[in-house]
């Protein structure tokens, strides 16, 4: 496809103010203008080596008045969308470079991605972890064909001894920046969503500090059709992205480090390339509260049947949260981009958002210790179809009158309205009842 002097010249402008840096080994040296051509030859060398994931019609669309295709990263073999980066830039080394292997430190959805596809090349593989990663992550990795190695007790322990590894080796240290080849990799999203979803008007993606996916997949879309709207989406307790873009240069937020349930959207902006490019292709970058995650968490895993962790829902939640009032009525792809939540954290997530959307609620109230009382209760509980999840009962500790009985109830509703509905069928029967508010 023939390139349009008008995006080249937007691409080329938005990376030429770019420093480059020999302080860690790392590609960032092989940075260089990234090109609509780079993003097509990415495309047709990793098409063998990764899925091409459905981009599908989702239900949610009639509850948020646009029309939603949802693109399934999450179905990739890792879970994660940095396969493709991570293959391109794999298959990108020198071959006496693949001969001597590679080596990374972290648990993160790019490890494992490079664990998966290194061996799959068979290139040589270490992944260093420290001794605090979950044990499911340090399995999966190991199944996937790396040599795990647990060393030290933080991330930067980890990197410390990957690095001398590497030195000592003459393995390659890879960690996730914001290459040439990798963005190149990564924007082959962008062109797919572009070729399964006709006259789309907008693509929405998560970003945060790892913001290579959207800078990308940016630069493929505005040189198919400048008029697409790109929107990144990050979290409100971890605003990189945008901290970086008004700075003019990426930016660190300590307190953001390893927090588990965001991953890779709560990282530090690592790298001028992606945040040149986010800053002159992006449309929009918004922010999104914790609440309206884990709600997007809910709703994909009831109306789509996916199993996602933060980055992957952090699209959807711009919708939940009507971040983006301005689509409705309008043709939107939303990338789902990771599957890889921890099942004790799915668990946890779940049950947060079944009370964030209304629909588990406790209360308590005092009755008569005499029989039938609590049965009267069940009984009003039954005719307002609300399912009883927990129900107990206190008289020790009781602080009204002798011979009353405390009863603390959870309880499942429909949604909000069934909920406000229960709630003064409840009140009109016994006027003390006290809601637990979430």
């Amino acid at each position: 496809m023939k390139i349009v002097s008008r995006n080249e010249e937007l691409l080329r402008d938005a990376l030429s103010r770019i420093p480059q840096s020999s302080s860690r080994i790392s590609l960032a040296s092989c940075n260089k203008l990234i090109r609509f051509e780079d993003i097509s030859a990415a495309a047709f060398k990793i098409q063998c080596g990764v899925q091409k994931t459905p981009c599908m019609y989702s239900r949610l669309s009639k509850q948020y008045g646009m029309d939603i295709y949802l693109k399934k990263e999450f179905l990739q073999y890792t879970g994660s969308v940095k396969e493709r980066g991570v293959l391109y830039l794999l298959t990108s080394l020198p071959q006496d470079q693949q001969r001597k292997g590679v080596i990374v430190a972290s648990d993160s959805n790019f490890s494992m991605a490079v664990a998966y596809h290194a061996s799959e090349l068979r290139i040589p593989v270490f992944v260093i972890m420290s001794t605090s990663t979950s044990p499911a992550r340090v399995k999966m990795c190991r199944e996937y064909g790396a040599m795990v190695i647990s060393y030290g007790t933080t991330a930067k322990d980890s990197q410390m001894h990957a690095r001398r590894l590497a030195q000592e080796n003459g393995y390659l240290y890879l960690e996730e920046e914001d290459s040439a080849v990798y963005l190149s990799g990564l924007g082959t999203v962008g062109l797919e969503v572009y070729e399964q979803v006709p006259k789309l008007d907008a693509v929405i993606f998560p970003a945060g500090g790892h913001c290579g996916l959207l800078a990308g997949s940016a630069a493929a879309l505005k040189h198919l059709n400048p008029h697409i709207s790109v929107i990144g989406v990050e979290s409100e307790s971890f605003p990189v992205l945008q901290q970086s873009l008004k700075a003019g240069h990426p930016t660190e937020d300590q307190a953001c480090n390893n927090h588990h349930f965001y991953g890779d959207v709560s990282g530090v902006c690592f790298g001028s390339n992606s945040l040149q490019l986010t800053g002159k292709l992006v449309d929009k970058v918004v922010a999104v509260r914790e609440e309206d995650i884990l709600i997007s968490i809910l709703r994909l895993l009831e109306y789509e049947r996916a199993t996602v962790d933060a980055e992957g829902a952090i699209g959807l939640a711009a919708l939940v949260a009507g971040k983006v009032p301005e689509l409705k009525g309008k043709r939107v792809a939303v990338v789902i981009c990771s599957g890889n939540l921890e099942l004790h954290l799915l668990q946890q997530c779940i049950a947060r958002a079944l009370t964030l959307d209304n629909r588990v609620c406790r209360f308590s109230l005092v009755l008569s210790d005499c029989p039938g009382d609590v049965s009267k209760l069940l009984e009003i509980l039954a005719r307002e179809e609300a399912r009883v999840l927990d129900i107990k009962q206190e008289r020790a500790f009781v602080t009204s009158e002798v011979f009353t009985v405390e009863v603390i109830c959870t309880v499942e509703t429909r949604d909000k309205i069934h909920t406000a509905q229960l709630r003064n069928a409840l009140l009109e029967r016994y006027p003390t009842t006290a809601w637990t508010e979430r």
